[in-house]
């Protein structure tokens, strides 16, 4: 089947749908071309939003990169980027199924910027392809996901990059390397914050409409087909759980992410505990909008708190709180290191700065894809489908712990958490921003998760709580969207 090209696109129907009788699989021989230093690397493109947007300017950019095909579920996108794009030599095609992009054997690469659920899917279908794929954070939705996208990289010798595009900063590089070389000492803890403040996502009395423009099968995919029940399709779908993975997923996969990287931390936690919920808000958001997590990983735990309230009204840890919503404080025993997105800085224990590493907000990380593709070297790569995985399991740990948890005052969470210093103080920040945001914890509490004890090797849980917690490592796919067991 043909791409539709963009004179095709404007002479039929937007409304259209995308064929019927496709193959669920694509076929595991099916292997693409070898890219040269010189050739153009022909991109397309899955999922045309917020990220999508943002994608497409970079991948325009980079020399010898041309975008040859635009994929949405909704046709509402396609015109804006094509007019962005204009004709190109080759034409720009658009489809609404990511299969179809498949199916060009000259394509090359293919961008992954669609609702989370689909980005395991789309990867492993691209890499039996013979596709080298760019996928969004968090590359996966649940953690077996992100370890078949592992597999089906290096089974079908793909280049894989992932989108935590800060791991291309010039700034966080140098700062990985001053700590991790010793510049302030023994690194003791690891605290993230993400304090991005949202609004409530409305609340509904029934099934929505689905915008005419899209395909809402092809929007759910791997997820049930059931009646919407958000105001928004688009971007709400962050605030589901059938669709994705919280804020913690969303933002807080970034910083979780140069919090591992900075203390060398190249594994999944042996512990992990949550104290979150959803509280002062009446929607139809269903993931944490209030979240601190503690992962016990030797030598050097990592503390990860997140809220979407109303931030100010919370009292600050002391001592070099980093600025910006989605940041870290690197703990040393000769000081401390905060930054995140455009660099980082270091101090000395009585807070005076000692070192200021200037970032780029890792603008160049697309190019660093295409000189791995360029190279099929996936050493290139600043954040290979590996380290995507990792981090973007962290976020996963800490929502499976807040699954399996229960709903506790106060009273109860403060002595399960006794003799946690660190965990006791960010909970009693979290209570009191709850407090000032009018939220009773006596009234509305929020739930505790176990203490859940985890096999990092063998991406397990164990121990006390385990046949829970691990029923949430997959989820029930919806054939054909099937994320394989063998890639």
């Amino acid at each position: 089947m043909a791409l539709m090209t963009r004179r095709e696109c404007l002479r039929k129907s937007l409304l259209a749908v995308a064929g019927t009788g496709v193959a669920a699989m694509v076929p595991r021989s099916a292997r693409g071309q070898v890219v040269g230093a010189n050739d153009v690397i022909r991109v397309g493109m899955a999922g045309l939003r917020l990220r999508g947007t943002e994608l497409i300017d970079w991948f325009r950019k980079v020399p010898g990169v041309r975008i040859v095909a635009l994929c949405d579920c909704d046709t509402q996108f396609f015109e804006r980027h094509l007019k962005t794009l204009g004709d190109t030599p080759d034409k720009v095609a658009t489809v609404q199924d990511f299969r179809r992009l498949l199916d060009d054997k000259n394509l090359d690469a293919v961008v992954i910027a669609t609702p989370n659920h689909w980005h395991a899917l789309m990867t492993v279908w691209a890499c039996q392809a013979g596709k080298d794929v760019y996928v969004e954070k968090p590359i996966s939705h649940n953690i077996r996901e992100g370890r078949q996208m592992v597999a089906a990289a290096r089974k079908y010798s793909r280049i894989v990059q992932s989108g935590t595009q800060n791991r291309s900063d010039i700034g966080l590089k140098a700062a990985a390397q001053f700590l991790r070389g010793g510049g302030l000492g023994t690194i003791r803890l690891a605290r993230v914050f993400d304090l991005a403040q949202r609004q409530p996502i409305g609340k509904t009395d029934g099934p929505q409409p689905v915008p005419p423009t899209a395909n809402y099968d092809l929007f759910q995919g791997p997820a049930p087909l059931v009646p919407l029940r958000r105001k928004n399709l688009h971007y709400d779908w962050h605030f589901v759980w059938a669709t994705g993975s919280g804020d913690c997923g969303n933002r807080g996969v970034h910083c979780l992410d140069h919090a591992r990287w900075m203390i060398g931390r190249e594994t999944l936690p042996e512990r992990v505990l949550t104290v979150a919920g959803r509280l002062g808000w009446d929607d139809d958001g269903e993931t944490p909008n209030a979240h601190v997590t503690f992962f016990d990983c030797q030598p050097v735990p990592i503390l990860y708190e997140l809220t979407n309230l109303d931030a100010p009204k919370a009292p600050k840890p002391s001592g070099g709180f980093p600025a910006g919503p989605t940041s870290m404080k690197i703990e040393c025993e000769g000081g401390y290191l905060t930054g995140g997105r455009g660099g980082a800085m270091a101090f000395d224990t009585k807070g005076r700065v000692i070192q200021h590493f200037k970032g780029d907000s890792g603008v160049t990380h697309a190019a660093n894809f295409v000189a791995a593709v360029r190279a099929r070297k996936p050493d290139v790569l600043e954040a290979d489908v590996l380290k995507g995985h990792v981090s973007s399991a962290l976020c996963h740990l800490a929502n499976v712990s807040y699954l399996v948890g229960q709903r506790q005052p106060p009273e109860k969470i403060r002595d399960a958490i006794r003799g946690n210093a660190v965990l006791g103080e960010s909970f009693e920040r979290l209570a009191t921003l709850l407090q000032a945001n009018q939220v009773d914890l006596d009234k509305t509490p929020l739930t505790l998760g176990p203490l859940l004890a985890f096999d990092p090797e063998k991406e397990q849980f164990t121990g006390e709580g385990a046949e829970q917690a691990n029923a949430h490592l997959s989820r029930a796919y919806r054939p054909p969207f099937v994320v394989p067991e063998n890639v």
